[in-house]
């Protein structure tokens, strides 16, 4: 009976120290949440003439992919509401009841938009912007143009929240809050000049790293769900595709192995919106990238 007295005192001091460690973790989480991320926004020209608008339009739709996460009609939308994780809301991007489109200024989109940092100098949860930072200033421009024309939506968005276990993570990861991990000092390289070449498919390949890892050798979806992106490098299966087989895939979700793409997890129906000329340097720069084998 000694030795269970003591078991179950040395399981008790375990336990506590790991609610201690939680709760510090999470305090050091909130604190990161509610922190002030001083940015100096640089204004850009936002266009208003209709060819600058489609191209916002286009850019959208088919590269950066905004409507993947704040709805068909940009009306926001709860993605997921968990009680331990946290809740993913993105907001209304639209002027309707419970939008934020109608108050937005350039600034504040650019500063969202690029620098992943609210109107009130707090980073934005989950918003990409460790790679929309990457936007050369014409397409940023052209995207924000668009947006503030999309047709008023009415939907209440509660907005996104981090809890217990996401503040954890936060506390030693970035990726919840990726504003913390942008360089908001550093000059921003203008884009590549629009063609089919490597350099400008390298520019379109965005947003492929948020799934497919830094270096396209295939990384675990940051959505929990344990799928795991492929390798899409040539060191994985697109080493035995041709352009005209990745170009396929795109455009209608079936591999050239007859596998179908689920539009959930690899959203070939919005990549798939580019222009041929955009699909081919996008393959060009796919097929350049350093191959990452299974060792690799």
């Amino acid at each position: 009976m000694r030795y269970l007295k003591w078991l179950g005192v040395a399981i008790g001091g375990v336990v506590s120290v790991l609610v201690l460690l939680i709760v510090i973790l999470s305090g050091i989480g909130g604190s990161k949440v509610n922190r002030t991320v001083d940015v100096a926004v640089a204004l850009i020209a936002v266009p208003t003439d209709p060819q600058e608008l489609e191209r916002g339009r286009h850019f959208i739709e088919s590269v950066v992919l905004c409507q993947d996460c704040h709805g068909e009609r940009f009306e926001g939308q709860v993605q997921e509401d968990d009680p331990l994780f946290g809740r993913l809301a993105p907001a209304n991007l639209t002027g309707g009841k419970g939008g934020v489109g109608g108050s937005l200024t350039d600034m504040d989109y650019i500063r969202a938009i690029r620098h992943g940092v609210g109107r009130d100098g707090k980073a934005i949860p989950f918003m990409p912007s460790e790679l929309y930072n990457k936007i050369g200033d014409e397409d940023l421009g052209a995207m924000i143009a668009y947006l503030k024309g999309v047709p008023p939506v009415d939907n209440e968005v509660p907005g996104s929240k981090l809890r217990l276990m996401a503040l954890v993570i936060t506390a030693f990861d970035g990726s919840m809050l990726p504003a913390t991990l942008i360089d908001h000092e550093t000059p921003r390289s203008p884009a590549p000049e629009r063609g089919v070449t490597e350099e400008y498919g390298k520019y379109l390949a965005v947003m492929c790293t948020l799934c497919h890892g830094s270096d396209l050798g295939g990384a675990l979806l940051r959505d929990g769900s344990g799928v795991r992106a492929p390798n899409i490098t040539q060191g994985g299966a697109l080493g035995v595709w041709s352009e005209e087989d990745f170009i396929n895939t795109l455009r209608t979700g079936a591999t050239p192995a007859g596998n179908k793409l689920d539009k959930e997890n690899m959203p070939w129906n919005r990549f798939g919106k580019m222009t041929d000329d955009e699909l081919k340097a996008l393959w060009l720069y796919l097929s350049a990238v350093t191959p990452v084998t299974a060792g690799g």
